[in-house]
């Protein structure tokens, strides 16, 4: 029987269906060796795992995702670490400025409705005297 190549992936991704994988597994799906992930822990701050009690690594799906862009960056598209760093870091500014204004919106639409409910019990109190 053949594997199938983690990149590829099935209906869950490029990752088995997990909350957490430990280096070992990390590194296998990635194609990263574990001493290069544990350095690039050092030097990229978005990625930073969980620890278990016994001190051993929890990568979580976003993890491994951050992983094969950090990967993608230095091995394909050539950049040195400090590229990749900027690179890595203006990506999540610009998820984070887009998770922020998606919140702003809700919360307008939010008082908008909250605005009609208040205008509408004022217009059936003032039906009432």
């Amino acid at each position: 029987m053949r594997r199938q190549d983690p990149a590829v992936g099935g209906e869950n991704g490029p990752f088995p269906d997990k909350l957490f994988y430990r280096i070992g597994e990390a590194s296998r799906l990635t194609g990263i060796p574990a001493y290069v992930l544990r350095y690039w822990e050092t030097e990229f701050e978005i990625l930073h795992p969980q620890k278990s009690r016994s001190g051993q690594r929890l990568y979580r799906r976003k993890d491994l995702e951050t992983i094969l862009q950090i990967k993608k960056l230095l091995y394909r598209e050539g950049f040195t670490i400090a590229g990749a760093k900027s690179r890595v870091r203006s990506q999540g500014e610009k998820q984070d400025s887009s998770k922020e204004g998606n919140r702003k919106k809700e919360i307008l639409r939010s008082l908008g409705v909250i605005r009609e409910g208040l205008q509408e019990i004022t217009l059936l109190l003032s039906h009432r005297r």
